[in-house]
């Protein structure tokens, strides 16, 4: 079928699920503490602030990178739940696309050097509006290349007539992040701890994700907490313009929003806290909102100290909609799927076990590339 995907609800046709094989290690650089800064701390008791993932061990220099190991065990179980989840779509009469088999190796680039991860959450890297893919400048140094998986089925896409964009990619040096902007950064992204000097230093640079947009038609919500958001806000004004509506969101998280405020259907709004409403377009505060529970301590798998959780334990909001009134839903999250069938939601339960320990839930593993849905103006 022919690329089309306007937003995150009509009836859901063909979609990439990513992959988790080869998941060896993750690296803990400037770029990976600024991307989960919103979970340094700590909350409420939920889950250990970063200083605490190895015990009696002061924090290290974040601008030197070093490597957190996964355990393989772990790894296996993560593979095993995605697998499932394919055949769960695939039931649902979904077509499924995977990224290419790949052997995962060190990269290099002129100004650093950083472990492949694989292609697991594949809808943080890449804008599907409309007929168009659109290829994001990562944040992360370890997923510069995390797009090059999916190249076979873009051009699958492509040769049926879909618009191919790229945008511009990052030197990603010390100095290209801008965590500190005091008008725009939302108040928990840290700064970065005397950022190093690079010959391959430009300046501030375009740096965001596809998944901290909102698509809802012909209109793209994008949130900005940091001047790299906003110069790639500025890119994607430029380039819809004419064809989709930008607007601006300031400082509602860190970075991705899938976790925060998902579009469940036309006038209706998943929210992890009505405070939500506060960052939205006008016109979406007039929406109807299911506020999400609150997550306990005992929902998730208890890791050894050692074993860095980096996600937010609301990481499990992060549903997919199968059609308006079909969502995919963590098994584990009883409370939630009790919420949403109690709003006329059918739940579709799936386990995806550990996602707390390598991030992402079902929204997160898919990239939608043909709903039935179009431009609609969901804003009138």
């Amino acid at each position: 079928m022919l690329l089309n995907s306007y937003d995150d609800f009509t009836p859901l046709k063909e979609v990439i699920l990513g992959s988790a094989t080869g998941y060896a290690d993750r690296i803990r650089d400037l770029s990976f503490d600024m991307f989960i800064s919103d979970n340094l701390s700590g909350a409420r008791g939920y889950y250990p602030s970063i200083t605490d993932w190895r015990p009696g061990e002061a924090r290290r220099n974040r601008n030197e990178p070093h490597l957190l190991a996964m355990k393989e065990r772990f790894v296996e179980e993560l593979i095993e739940d995605i697998e499932g989840i394919a055949t769960l779509l695939q039931s649902l009469s979904v077509t499924v696309h995977r990224p290419m088999p790949t052997a995962l190796e060190d990269m290099v680039t002129p100004a650093w050097s950083a472990p492949v991860t694989p292609p697991l959450n594949v809808r943080d890297n890449t804008l599907v509006l409309g007929d168009e893919i659109v290829e994001t400048p990562p944040t992360l140094r370890a997923r510069y290349f995390e797009t090059q998986f999916l190249k076979p089925v873009f051009m699958q896409y492509f040769q049926q007539g879909a618009r191919w964009t790229t945008m511009p990619r990052p030197m990603m040096t010390d100095h290209s992040f801008d965590p500190a902007n005091v008008e725009n950064a939302a108040p928990n992204i840290e700064v970065p701890e005397e950022p190093r000097p690079s010959p391959c230093d430009v300046g501030m640079e375009i740096m965001i994700d596809g998944a901290n947009c909102l698509r809802l038609g012909r209109d793209l919500i994008v949130n900005i907490s940091n001047t790299n958001h906003a110069l790639g806000c500025d890119w994607l004004e430029r380039h819809l313009e004419g064809r989709f509506r930008v607007h601006r969101m300031h400082r509602l998280t860190q970075s991705h929003i899938d976790s925060v405020v998902i579009p469940l259907r036309p006038g209706t709004l998943l929210v992890r806290s009505e405070r939500v409403l506060d960052y939205l377009p006008e016109k979406l505060r007039t929406w109807k909102t299911v506020v999400a529970p609150t997550p306990e301590i005992d929902d998730y798998p208890q890791y050894e100290n050692d074993d860095p959780i980096p996600a937010s334990p609301y990481v499990d909001l992060n549903v997919l909609s199968i059609d308006e009134e079909t969502v995919l839903v963590n098994d584990a999250c009883k409370t939630l799927i009790s919420t949403l069938e109690a709003h006329g939601f059918t739940v579709v339960p799936a386990r995806h076990r550990h996602r707390r320990l390598f991030g992402g839930g079902f929204h997160c593993f898919t990239l939608d590339t043909v709903r039935t849905g179009g431009a609609e103006d969901y804003f009138d």
